[in-house]
């Protein structure tokens, strides 16, 4: 059986559950909204704290463009800084510790014979913003390489540079993608088979034939997350006809609605891809737990 024959059923099945995407919406906004006021209110106070002003900016004087933004990073960077030093590492632990939390919720709803693994969800959710933090400063001083590289010669090459920047990019991208697969794959596994954090890691590299049906419903799912950013592109630019009548909170309240109707859409593919992993891994395992009747 192809991966994608049976998506529609598993979506359907969800969609006739809407308790498993309340879960789902609960713990993310739970968290997501907390620390998106948290965010805006320290944004707010560094924006407020800096002297330069950029209200005269244009491209048009590349030479006075780069001179403004220069003097606003020199100001803005050590603020920055500053807060991340606490903000950050606050966020990560509390996302993770959330996040182990209603994934597991969402999985024992989903499947009441499931392992409830909290503890190692959360660990797994931590290595994984740590692979995700390494990834990035990898990619960075891969950037900062290419910058010293190119630029900084005897003679200059924007295009050197330039192409440096989009492979470094795309090897970034990939390597990411790999990662993420592992640590997407090994919660599920921690709660299927009721392995440990680093055993969980490393059963999610050898599944078999499951890999395929995977990556296959991965691929369809991609490919539908990409059409729902279409859609709400579509959506947002709905309004330009009459940009002379809907302006001020009409047209906020219109992206609000079009971006908090995209982040549903967004987290209900996120349980049916649950579910398909769950019921892929039952028909490769049958011996394995079965769902109690309810």
């Amino acid at each position: 059986m192809r991966g994608t024959q049976s998506l529609v059923h598993i979506c359907a099945h969800c969609w006739e559950r809407p308790s498993l995407l309340g879960w789902e919406l609960l713990w993310r906004w739970g968290f997501g909204i907390p620390a998106a006021a948290i965010l805006y209110y320290q944004g707010s106070r560094i924006v407020a704290s800096v002297p330069v002003s950029l209200s005269d900016f244009s491209l048009q004087d590349p030479s006075q463009a780069e001179q403004q933004l220069a003097a606003a990073a020199a100001v803005v960077t050590p603020l920055i800084l500053h807060v991340a030093l606490w903000l950050a590492p606050l966020l990560a632990v509390g996302w993770a510790i959330v996040s182990g939390l209603g994934r597991s919720a969402v999985l024992t709803r989903l499947d009441a014979a499931l392992r409830p693994a909290p503890l190692t969800l959360i660990l797994l959710q931590l290595l994984r913003l740590m692979a995700l933090l390494a990834a990035c400063l990898g990619w960075y001083r891969g950037i900062l390489w290419a910058a010293d590289a190119t630029l900084n010669g005897s003679t200059p090459s924007l295009v050197a540079y330039s192409a440096w920047v989009i492979c470094l990019s795309l090897g970034g991208f990939t390597l990411w993608a790999l990662l993420s697969w592992v640590f997407s794959i090994a919660p599920l596994l921690a709660m299927l088979e009721g392995t440990g954090v680093f055993r969980s890691l490393a059963r999610s590299l050898r599944l078999g034939i499951l890999t395929g049906k995977l990556v296959e419903v991965n691929l369809v799912l991609g490919i539908v997350k990409l059409a729902l950013v279409v859609l709400a592109m579509v959506f947002s630019a709905i309004p330009l006809p009459f940009e002379a009548d809907m302006t001020g909170t009409a047209l906020s309240l219109w992206l609000a609605a079009v971006t908090l109707l995209y982040l549903v859409a967004n987290d209900f593919f996120q349980v049916a891809r649950l579910a398909a992993f769950v019921q892929f891994w039952r028909l490769y395992h049958p011996n394995g737990p079965r769902a109690k009747p309810k």
